[in-house]
Formats: C-alpha cells, sequence, structure tokens
C-alpha cells in the first residue's frame, strides 16, 4: 500500500536524510581508518583509582581500548549497514511504499541514539560538530517521519491498523519479545550498577575514565522503558502499539547487529564477552526475524 503524504511534505524530510548519509560516512570511515596500523598504547589512573588502558591512535585515542574498538565495529554496521538501508528506504519513501516509511524510521531512530551516544561518551574529538549535527537532524527528521505514519494508525478506530497490516501479522509473538527484552537488558545493566553500591566500592569497573555510565543509564531510564511500552501496546493490538512497534523492532535489529559486532571485534582482541557473547547474538536474530515479518505485515 502507498502512503499519500504529499510531495512538498517529502522534500524536507528527503533533503535532511541525504545529509545524514553524507554525515555518517564521513564519521563512520574517520572512525574506521584513521588509526593506522599497529597499537600505541597508553597507560592512565582515572580519578576514580582504575587503570585504564587507551586505545593511542586515530579518532578514539582518548578512549579506552575496549571501548574504542567496540566504535569503530559500530562505525563499520553504520557505513556498510546504516547507510545503505537508509538511503533504500528513502527512495522506497520517495515511491510511496508503507513499508520503506516504518524501515526509514526504525534507521533514523538507529542514527539518532547513534550519534547520541558519540555526542555524550565519545571523548571530545573532531567530530564534535559532526556528531551534534548528526543527532540534530536524526531527530527532526525521525519527528517527521512519526507525524506522518501516526496520521494515517491513529486517524480514527481500528479500521485504520487493519487497512494497512495483515490479520496474520505476528503482533503477540513481536509485542511479547519486545518486552521480553526489555526486562532481560535491564536485568543485565543492574548487575553491573548494583554490586558495587551494594559492596560500597560505587564505581563499576565498566566506568574506566568516563563521567558515568552512558549506555546502562539511557538504556535504563529510556530505551528500555520505551520497548517494553511498545511491546505491551503491540501485544494489545492498539494503534500506537503497531506504530512504535514496528519501529523500534527496527531499531533494536540495528542496535543489536552493532552490539554483536561490538562483542565480536572484543573477543578478537582477547577480552572477555562471556555469556554476552552467547546471548546477545541470539536477541539479534529473533528481533530481525521480528523486524522482517512486521514489514511484511504491512499491506501493498
Amino acid at each position: 500500500m502507498k502512503t499519500q503524504a504529499p510531495f512538498h511534505s517529502k522534500t524536507p524530510l528527503t533533503v535532511i536524510v541525504i545529509i545524514i548519509a553524507l554525515l555518517a560516512v564521513v564519521a563512520a570511515s574517520a572512525g574506521i581508518w584513521s588509526g593506522g596500523p599497529g597499537m600505541m598504547k597508553k597507560i592512565i589512573l582515572s580519578v576514580h583509582g582504575e587503570v585504564v588502558e587507551l586505545y593511542g591512535k586515530g579518532l578514539y585515542r582518548n578512549m579506552s581500548a575496549d571501548v574504542a574498538i567496540q566504535g569503530i565495529a559500530q562505525d563499520y554496521i553504520t557505513l556498510f549497514l546504516g547507510v545503505p538501508l537508509l538511503l533504500l528506504s528513502l527512495t522506497g519513501f520517495r515511491k510511496g511504499w508503507r513499508w520503506a516509511d516504518f524501515l526509514l524510521a526504525g534507521t533514523l531512530g538507529y542514527f539518532l541514539v547513534t550519534y547520541l551516544f558519540y555526542l555524550t561518551m565519545a571523548m571530545y574529538n573532531v567530530l564534535f560538530l559532526a556528531y551534534s549535527a548528526l543527532m540534530g537532524l536524526s531527530f527532526f527528521a525521525f519527528y517527521m517521519i512519526i507525524g506522518l505514519l501516526r496520521a494515517d494508525l491513529t486517524s480514527g478506530t481500528h479500521d485504520s491498523v487493519r487497512h494497512i497490516f495483515r490479520e496474520n501479522t505476528p503482533v503477540k509473538f513481536t509485542g511479547g519479545f519486545l518486552m521480553f527484552n526489555a526486562v532481560a537488558i535491564s536485568f543485565l545493566w543492574l548487575a553491573v550498577v548494583v554490586p558495587p553500591l551494594l559492596d560500597g566500592t560505587i564505581y563499576p569497573h565498566e566506568l574506566k575514565h568516563y563521567t558515568t555510565l552512558i549506555v546502562q543509564g539511557f538504556d535504563l531510564g529510556l530505551l528500555l522503558p520505551l520497548s517494553f511500552i511498545a511491546g505491551m501496546l503491540l501485544w494489545r493490538k492498539r494503534p500506537d502499539g503497531y506504530l512504535f512497534g514496528v519501529i523500534y523492532t527496527v531499531f533494536l535489529s540495528f542496535l543489536m547487529t552493532a552490539l554483536s559486532a561490538k562483542l565480536i571485534a572484543m573477543a578478537v582482541h582477547h577480552v572477555d564477552v562471556i555469556p554476552a557473547i552467547l546471548i546477545i547474538p541470539a536477541f539479534n536474530l529473533v528481533t530481525i526475524f521480528c523486524a522482517v515479518m512486521m514489514l511484511k505485515g504491512i499491506k501493498r
């Protein structure tokens, strides 16, 4: 089924998405190839008394070595998966393909969260303004596409939902998985944060020389509650559940793929990633399955 958004409403979004793609190519390429061969290790003592090994080269030279490796792994996902699918979904959006609207929204959500993390967690570097622009442009583009989709899905009764999605769309399974994902990842992060609070050491080992646990904070305070709420609404077959459930599943597919890539990169560099390397890729496969099935459930 084709969307009915007029040309003038598509043009600003098209321009913004193209700028996002260009900036992301620059930012991700710089992260991947700015370092050169070999390692240049540097050891520092953090304000928390933690001995930290810095990556020592390239764009992420002041990041701790294990986190810099993860950043480069995510740059590969952004460059070779995120940008192509962003442009593919934009093409479909321009042609009026309904599934492409959801894919575009979910992909923009990935870029928004990715560069929100880069802006707040990565040590200051020459791409600060690029990260700022990517976060801001992704936010406004995401807001615009959500407005178009929400107008269609919540314009009246559940008839609008049935008009867009097939009856056999796996909403119960996908909604249940989103709720399960929220609870499971919450316990994973609480296992990092709570033990130091209980034994009095306060600062988790994962803190390194950073100011706070950015990923865990955003996940526990924002992204995981959104996952649970979207899953619950989708389970109940509410119009907003279809909207945010499908978008979140697409977004989570990107995020889990990036996380799987990070774990693989860390394992290659002899970092202990057990049991996460067994859990996260499994979650990743289920998430991709849900995303594909939900997109296939959209009527043409």
